[in-house]
């Protein structure tokens, strides 16, 4: 019964969600896992899950998320379309996990454009907090425009003005952005595939609701069993930092003056490092390792970073 409840309200219904809710209803003596395990699978009622990714070979360089918004992760759903019409209106999804308390935020849009995804990162900042880092993959809308690689495309400019460091994964690495790729099948499945919606109202009104219900009530074995909301409000730092006003600043944003944005890369036989198109060569030793390079906004130069080293540095005037 407490797994049908759980299943009825969308919640996670696995034995380890239901033995923390049998906890909680104050339920004495508890089934142990295994016990639950066993009453489920006899029942037909497990699901295969996939196992987790585990990173091989060269050493990775990752950012911890020790505290609240030191780190998220960020990606788009879409296109999707609203059913229930004729002509079906097209919308994406911007969604964004905060690594450490695992609270996420969703914006629906109805264009990539990099104006677009500026005031979709805003207003989910002014729910869930601006960021210390921000990490994307490598999507054009993200840094610009490959004919002008160094422009500093919107999202780079509204980073560095408001002191977030934007990260790059590297290119056609995705699991690198695991959480929120994670996150988007849970997205789609609890939500999308789910929620009957035919306009732009019932999906702004329909994506906040799912929002707000994750993050009050989902529960996370990596959070101990706490919801997003609990591990927030017990973490004990420094109060969260938001954007000045709920209305993101008018584009375009002029040109950045310091502060930094990186790109993990990873170095090929052909020793090339690669920056949104633009390819420097780079030491032999290097090859298959991981780099960092850091755009240092001020200097207008990319410093290389290996193994918490810096190793190289090239000129790079930005435009």
């Amino acid at each position: 019964m407490t797994r049908l409840s759980l299943y009825n309200q969308d919640l996670f219904c696995g034995a380890q969600a239901i033995l923390w809710e049998l906890e909680e209803q104050g339920i004495q003596p508890l089934p142990s896992l295994r016990t639950i395990n066993r009453i489920l699978s006899r029942n037909d009622l497990t699901r295969r899950r996939t196992g987790r990714y585990e990173p091989k070979g060269a050493r990775y360089p990752n950012l911890p998320a020790k505290v609240p918004n030191f780190r998220h992760q960020a990606d788009f759903v879409g296109p999707r379309h609203l059913r229930g019409k004729a002509d079906p209106l097209r919308f994406y999804s911007m969604n964004v996990v905060d690594l450490n308390t695992g609270r996420c935020g969703t914006q629906p849009l109805f264009s990539r454009s990099g104006n677009a995804v500026y005031e979709a990162f805003w207003a989910i900042w002014n729910r869930l907090g601006v960021p210390r880092h921000l990490q994307v993959d490598n999507e054009m809308v993200f840094y610009g425009s490959p004919t002008y690689p160094r422009g500093m495309g919107p999202l780079i400019r509204l980073c560095l003005h408001y002191g977030i460091e934007l990260w790059f994964i590297p290119q056609s690495e995705p699991w690198r952005n695991g959480v929120i790729e994670q996150f988007n099948n849970h997205y789609q499945q609890k939500f999308l595939d789910r929620v009957p919606m035919q306009t732009a109202n019932e999906l702004s009104a329909g994506a906040l609701a799912f929002e707000q219900k994750h993050n009050s009530r989902y529960r996370y074995s990596k959070l101990n069993g706490k919801t997003p909301l609990e591990v927030l409000s017990r973490s004990g730092k420094k109060p969260l930092r938001f954007p000045p006003s709920q209305a993101a600043p008018e584009t375009p944003l002029k040109k950045p003056e310091s502060g930094y944005y990186h790109l993990i890369r990873f170095i090929r036989s052909e020793c090339k490092l690669d920056i949104f198109g633009e390819r420097f060569r780079v030491s032999p030793d290097l090859q298959y390792e991981y780099v960092v390079a850091t755009i240092d906004v001020k200097e207008q130069k990319i410093k290389l970073i290996h193994d918490q080293l810096q190793v190289d540095e090239f000129d790079y005037k930005l435009r």
